[in-house]
């Protein structure tokens, strides 16, 4: 989950769209982000300044289910250097609910070294259950019960930015990753001034926690800074995990 959240900061500009009817009648939620938008940051790992680089888009708005829903992919790539040691490439994507911004489906492709595989989560809002199936040299499946809000390790960057910040705010998420269930809290600590490549932003940081279904705490220090404008850009991220601490700063904007 946190490794996911790690290698994966999802946003884009621009103005909030207008409501438009979704298929069944339900009107699309006004959102931050537009179609084809895309996001390049750079990823600093323990010594290494730069040590890769997260390119997230949305991809299209289009039919899925009974519903509307926006096509989010995020890809991660190490430097050259890096690559030549141990190549890896991670491909996370979702389909987001265009009007209730709730995944329908998430999948992570994975190439470690000559190791490959495919994880997919589909969800049954109706009954209220997730579909957990993960491809390598073997298959496994798993299903389990979750509650009516419950995001992906893609979709919860995305609705964060939907949410309105204010210093002392509180939330609460459900999050499944991997076949697992967590609870994420939010805490938003205030108004920062946040370097990034592009620039000084101000910027809300919020702290998050993350537990698993035991109530054992996930990862340490973590946060991201998301912009205060109409943009909602998460400026910044960062996480510490037991493979060391990431930080994504926001690079270019298109």
């Amino acid at each position: 989950m946190l490794l996911a959240l790690a290698i994966v900061i999802a946003a884009a500009n621009g103005s909030p769209l207008a409501q438009t009817p979704a298929t069944g009648g339900r009107p699309d939620r006004a959102v931050p982000f537009r179609i084809g938008e895309t996001l390049t940051y750079d990823v600093s790992w323990s010594t290494f300044l730069v040590a890769g680089t997260v390119v997230t888009t949305v991809k299209e708005k289009k039919q899925s289910a009974d519903s509307t829903a926006y096509y989010l992919v995020a890809e991660a790539r190490p430097t050259p250097l890096l690559s030549s040691l141990y190549p890896l490439y991670y491909k996370l994507d979702t389909l987001l609910d265009a009007s209730t911004l709730l995944p329908h489906r998430g999948s992570l492709y994975t190439e470690e070294g000559k190791r490959h595989s495919v994880k997919t989560t589909t969800f049954d809002r109706k009954a209220r259950r997730a579909f957990f199936e993960h491809q390598s040299t073997t298959t496994a499946k798993a299903d389990f019960p979750i509650e009516p809000s419950t995001q992906d390790a893609l979709s919860v960057v995305y609705v964060l930015r939907t949410i309105p910040l204010n210093t002392g705010s509180h939330l609460t998420m459900p999050v499944t990753d991997d076949g697992a269930k967590y609870t994420m809290t939010i805490d938003v600590a205030g108004q920062e001034r946040v370097k990034t490549p592009l620039g000084e932003t101000a910027g809300w940081k919020a702290v998050l926690a993350l537990t698993d279904e035991r109530g054992d705490a996930v990862g340490r220090n973590m946060a991201v800074w998301i912009s205060n404008d109409a943009r909602r850009y998460p400026l910044k991220m960062q996480a510490e995990l037991p493979l060391g601490t990431f930080v994504l700063l926001l690079r270019d904007a298109r």
